[in-house]
C-alpha cells in the first residue's frame, strides 16, 4: 500500500521574505534587543547512517544505508528532533538519476525519494511538530563546480526533483551548492516547478577563506540571486568559513545562518570519480561544546537558521539546543 503523506504545515513569508525565524536583531542595530528567535536545523545524516548501520563506506554514503537498513533514517530523524531541532532534512541529498544510474539503481528512484520523505514525515509524526526541509544536493558530484552541467540540463534535472518532493515538505534547501552557475540553475528550478515552496539557497565555501564560494568565486557575488531565495546559508564547509562568511551573508537582508561540517578537509582523493567518505577524517577537537562555542558565535552575528552538517551528530544539536535556550533564543 502507498504510503499516504500527511498534510504539511503552511507558513507565510515574512517581511525580508524570508520564512521561520527573522531576520537576526543583531544585524538591525537595535539597541539591547530581545533574542531573537533561532530555527535549528538537525546535523548530518550519511555520517550517522554509517555509524550506527556499521556497514563499509559506499559510493552511494546514504542512499545505500536506507536501502538495506530501512528505518534507520527514520530513527535518525527522531533522536535530532528530541535533541531540539526544530528542523528534520530529507535524505534527499544524493538522490539523482545521475547518480543512480552508475550503480543500476535508477529504477528505484521514486520509491527511494518516497522512503525518505516516509521517515522524515514517520519521525515528525511521532515528535508532535516540526519543518520537513526537501534536500536537493548537487548533480553529478559534491565539491565540484567543475562538473556541474549545462544550464539548460542542470535546470531540467532540478526542476523534475522540486516538482517531486515540494508537495511533500514545508519548505526546500538547496545543499553544497558551490559557484553562481549551480546557484542560479537551483534558484530557477526551485521557482519554476515550485513557486509557493519557500527556498532556502545553502553554499558551501572554500575551507580557507570563508569569503570564496568552492569555485573560488566571491561569496559576496550572491547579493544578485539572494532576492529570489526565502534565506541564504553555508553548508559542509569548515567551521572557520562560516566565521567569515557570517558578515557577508547578513548584507544580503535575508534570514542567514550556516551548519557547519566536522572535517578535516576535503581531500584530494574525495574529488575523485565516486568517491567514498573513508577519504576524509573527522577532526577529534570539534566536540559538542566547541561546536556549540562557533554556533554561538554566529547567532551573535544575526544569524537565526543554524545546524550542523557531516560528522555533527544529534549531541552536538542538543548542546546547541542548551546553549540557545540557556542565553534567551526561542528555538522555532
Amino acid at each position: 500500500m502507498p504510503f499516504i503523506f500527511p498534510k504539511i504545515l503552511k507558513f507565510e513569508r515574512g517581511p525580508q521574505g524570508g520564512v521561520f525565524a527573522p531576520l537576526g536583531e543583531g544585524v538591525r542595530g537595535a539597541s539591547s534587543p530581545p533574542p531573537s528567535p533561532v530555527t535549528l536545523i538537525d546535523g548530518g545524516m550519511g555520517q550517522e547512517l554509517l555509524r550506527r548501520s556499521g556497514e563499509d563506506p559506499h559510493p552511494l554514503w546514504a542512499t545505500r544505508v536506507m536501502i538495506d537498513h530501512p528505518g534507520l533514517v527514520q530513527s535518525i530523524h527522531a533522536d535530532y528532533f528530541a535533541a531540539g531541532a526544530s528542523v528534520a532534512t530529507t535524505n534527499t541529498y544524493a538522490l539523482f538519476h545521475d547518480r543512480l544510474v552508475k550503480f543500476a539503481l535508477a529504477h528505484r528512484l521514486d520509491a527511494l525519494q518516497t522512503a525518505a520523505l516516509a521517515e522524515a514525515h514517520a519521525a515528525r509524526g511521532a515528535h508532535g511538530r516540526g519543518i520537513i526541509a526537501g534536500s536537493i544536493g548537487p548533480l553529478v558530484a559534491s565539491y565540484r563546480p567543475d562538473l556541474f552541467p549545462p544550464r539548460k540540463q542542470a535546470v531540467a534535472d532540478y526542476s523534475a526533483i522540486v516538482a517531486r518532493l515540494a508537495p511533500h515538505v514545508d519548505v526546500l534547501i538547496g545543499e553544497t551548492v558551490a559557484s553562481l552557475a549551480h546557484a542560479r540553475a537551483l534558484i530557477d528550478a526551485a521557482r519554476g516547478a515550485a513557486p509557493d515552496t519557500p527556498f532556502w539557497l545553502s553554499v558551501t565555501l572554500e575551507d580557507r577563506d570563508g569569503t570564496q564560494l568552492r569555485s573560488g568565486e566571491p561569496l559576496a557575488d550572491l547579493a544578485l540571486l539572494a532576492g529570489r531565495v526565502d534565506a541564504v546559508l553555508a553548508n559542509c564547509s569548515a567551521p572557520e568559513a562560516m566565521d567569515r562568511a557570517m558578515p557577508i551573508l547578513a548584507r544580503f537582508g535575508k534570514p542567514f545562518g550556516a551548519s557547519a561540517n566536522g572535517f578535516q578537509q576535503i581531500t584530494s582523493d574525495f574529488l575523485k570519480d565516486n568517491p567514498t567518505v573513508d577519504a576524509l577524517n573527522a577532526r577529534p577537537e570539534m566536540t559538542p561544546d566547541r561546536y556549540a562555542d562557533l554556533v554561538m558565535g554566529w547567532v551573535a552575528q544575526g544569524a537565526t537558521i543554524v545546524g550542523g552538517c557531516c560528522e555533527t551528530g544529534p549531541e552536538h544539536i542538543a548542546e546547541i539546543a542548551r546553549r540557545l535556550r540557556a542565553a534567551g533564543h526561542p528555538i522555532v
